[in-house]
């Protein structure tokens, strides 16, 4: 069942800005792209649509914007209606993956053209124009134009252009995508930092589980046009909704398996050939019924480190990762051949070798029995 998608985060206890009421979107009249979305977002908030391709979360942000109308339902801003309102009276901000900067201007005339659009007075715009590309540490580039600049500051021109007229929703659609790995985690820091350096409001869309972890108040994970869950990243990640939200965030182990026994939170699950653990039990699931067991990699523990916790297997390793400061042991378990183990490089036996039986671990409480459709 996908998780409630209406609760009020306790950090903004204010009315929402948005509001997604029943919303449906299709292109053919047939298939729902987006199906029944209610979604409300908090003034100040930074919250990402996160999703695999074709999961809906593009789409969301493109009504959201006014380039797409609701097939049914309604979108509010406070308390007024959007659906008709074309995207250049929305007042929206918008940053694109391609950055969408016109080639032809100069960083500052990119940065300045919300501003003529606007009819602000040329002292007034001089001024912010100058505070913006002071806050995106680019003026002495100032002069230049786009192509005269790397993506990474591209990418801040794009942002700052965005903000410059102070709009009251910011939205990014896969903004980081064309940038490398080190750049893109360097531009999440300084985009998270704007957002509480001024009190944004961001709504951000990426397939990229840690880019939504990093920078996220919340995150909504999509899945097939629907919100599977909503909530903080880290709820995301140690209280997983169901199956598919658990395999989508972070590296996790899934085993098939057997609810035995219920009593309270806990329960017994078994799978494999006569093998048991016991485990939190997830929303809608009760005895007898099947489940997917959810085990985040960190939280397993090899030999030594094993003895003293309530589940014990024996595995069979298959291969060794190594990646600076831990290492990621692939086993087999319980016919999955990619049961795998993250161990601190200081908790490694070197004397151990692919083939090897060995004894895993773990906690009741690190284990997620969840509903296995």
């Amino acid at each position: 069942m996908p998780h409630d998608t209406t609760s009020k985060p306790s950090a903004h206890p204010s009315t929402p800005l948005i509001r997604f009421d029943a919303v449906q979107k299709t292109f053919d009249g047939e298939n729902l792209v987006v199906k029944d979305l209610n979604l409300t977002i908090h003034k100040g908030e930074f919250v990402t649509l996160l999703g695999p391709s074709g999961s809906g979360k593009t789409t969301c942000l493109m009504m959201l914007a006014g380039f797409e109308v609701p097939t049914n339902g309604d979108i509010f801003l406070g308390n007024q209606r959007l659906n008709s309102v074309p995207p250049h009276k929305r007042n929206f901000g918008m940053v694109f993956q391609n950055y969408a900067l016109f080639p032809h201007m100069t960083v500052e005339e990119n940065i300045r053209y919300p501003l003529k659009t606007r009819k602000m007075p040329a002292a007034e715009a001089d001024r912010k124009v100058a505070d913006i590309l002071g806050m995106i540490k680019l003026g002495e580039f100032a002069k230049r134009r786009p192509t005269q600049l790397s993506g990474g500051q591209q990418q801040r021109v794009a942002l700052a252009r965005a903000l410059v007229f102070e709009p009251q929703l910011i939205l990014m659609d896969e903004p980081l995508g064309a940038l490398d790995k080190q750049l893109r985690e360097h531009m999440q820091l300084e985009i998270k930092q704007l957002h509480e350096q001024l009190g944004l409001t961001v709504v951000f869309v990426t397939h990229d589980q840690s880019e939504a972890l990093t920078m996220s108040d919340r995150v909504a994970v999509f899945n097939d046009g629907v919100i599977q869950q909503i909530d903080t990243p880290s709820r995301l990640y140690e209280h997983p909704a169901n199956a598919f939200v658990a395999q989508f965030i972070g590296e996790n182990n899934t085993l098939s398996g057997t609810i035995e026994s219920v009593e309270g939170r806990q329960c017994r699950v078994s799978f494999g050939e006569g093998l048991r653990t016991g485990a939190l039990i997830g929303p809608n699931l009760g005895a007898g019924d099947a489940t997917r067991l959810s085990i985040r990699p960190e939280r397993v523990k090899l030999n030594g480190s094993a003895r003293a916790l309530p589940n014990r297997l024996q595995a069979r390793v298959r291969e060794f990762i190594y990646l600076g400061d831990h290492l990621r042991v692939r086993c087999e378990l319980a016919g999955n051949d990619d049961f795998v183990a993250r161990v601190p490089v200081d908790d490694f036996s070197s004397g151990m070798q692919p083939g090897d039986v060995i004894e895993l671990g773990w906690r009741d409480e690190d284990v997620r029995a969840l509903n296995a459709s």
